[in-house]
């Protein structure tokens, strides 16, 4: 009797791969079972990292309602799940993810973002540059992260609070990223 072993074979556009089983007839021939014994199984990998700006430096807000803060400059986008001109990640299946964020801020500014998901706060990060509470300060940083129970369809998102603002510039200093732990 022939032993059945898996194959397994990658389609690098739908970042999965798709296994068949094959008999073994000897160590040199190969021989497909048939074209319906087959089975798939999806292991979509899915990541993200954008800063704020494309180029260039410049200041976001101060808005007079929370905005939801678009990043534009996309070095990796796998999966194709985030829109750098929405700054939304939708969740292309249920899973655990990890997501990060950065913001810059320069003097003479407060910046309070959150992540947010499907319109729920889920963490913020805070820093406050006002000269009058630390007048020996010209740049700042605040940073949070979270992992996440999502399932397919959800959204997550950075918020900038009203009033505040944030800074990016050429080194890419305020930056959103994410990616899937695992499939669940």
């Amino acid at each position: 009797m022939p032993q059945c072993f898996l194959l397994f074979q990658y389609f690098l556009p739908f970042s999965c791969y798709t296994v068949r089983h094959f008999h073994l007839f000897s160590s040199n021939s190969l021989r497909i079972c048939s074209s319906s014994s087959f089975s798939s199984i999806s292991a979509n990998k899915v990541a993200f990292s954008a800063s704020l700006l494309d180029q260039g430096s410049g200041t976001t807000g101060p808005a007079l309602t929370e905005t939801t803060l678009a990043f534009k400059h996309v070095v990796t986008n796998i999966g194709d799940a985030y829109n750098p001109q929405t700054g939304v990640f939708t969740a292309p299946l249920r899973g655990a993810y990890h997501s990060e964020w950065y913001i810059g801020i320069n003097k003479d500014g407060s910046a309070i973002t959150s992540l947010v998901k499907n319109d729920q706060q889920v963490f913020t990060a805070r820093n406050n540059l006002d000269p009058k509470y630390n007048p020996e300060v010209g740049f700042g940083s605040a940073s949070n992260g979270a992992s996440l129970l999502l399932e397919a369809g959800d959204v997550v998102f950075v918020r900038l609070w009203s009033g505040h603002v944030v800074h990016d510039d050429e080194n890419h200093i305020c930056t959103f990223s994410g990616h899937l732990l695992f499939p669940m």
